[in-house]
């Protein structure tokens, strides 16, 4: 068993280095179109989650499961897209993602986190579980929002 988990573990660790030496060398606007997108998709999986809280929409449990499902790969994806090299490009991120790197951490950590618990209270189908979770996430997503971007 130790023969074939050595040579992945070996690929795994040494693949990670290069990842980020290959981050380094993406440009700054290229990793700043990458984390907007996926910022923009979070967008669009969690409105109508937030739609369905605050009574705009009907409830639809089906659809709750899906997008939290793909809320919990999306919270993942921005954070590699500020890279120490796009601190000077031009975006909404505010001086402070750059300066006060473990707040902004604690914030990404925080997000995904919330965003796991409304995988599983989505998977469970209790109406007001899964509505009082995605305000849990609105408020994650909103407090992020208000310490590190700029006003829009």
């Amino acid at each position: 068993m130790y023969k074939r988990l050595f040579p992945i573990a070996l690929a795994v660790t040494v693949g990670g280095g290069y990842s980020l030496t290959a981050f380094s060398q993406v440009k700054p606007q290229t990793l700043v179109k990458q984390r907007q997108a996926a910022m923009t998709l979070q967008g669009k999986y969690f409105y109508p989650l937030l739609n369905m809280v605050r009574g705009r929409i009907p409830y639809d449990a089906n659809a709750a499961v899906r997008n939290a499902a793909y809320l919990d790969a999306l919270s993942k994806m921005p954070w590699d897209g500020f890279a120490p090299n796009t601190k000077d490009a031009k975006s909404g991120a505010l001086p402070a993602v750059y300066t006060d790197t473990v707040k902004f951490k604690e914030n990404q950590d925080r997000l995904q986190s919330e965003v796991a618990k409304l995988v599983a209270v989505s998977k469970g189908g209790s109406e007001p579980a899964i509505k009082a979770q995605i305000e849990a996430v609105d408020k994650a997503c909103g407090s992020c929002h208000e310490t590190f971007r700029e006003r829009q």
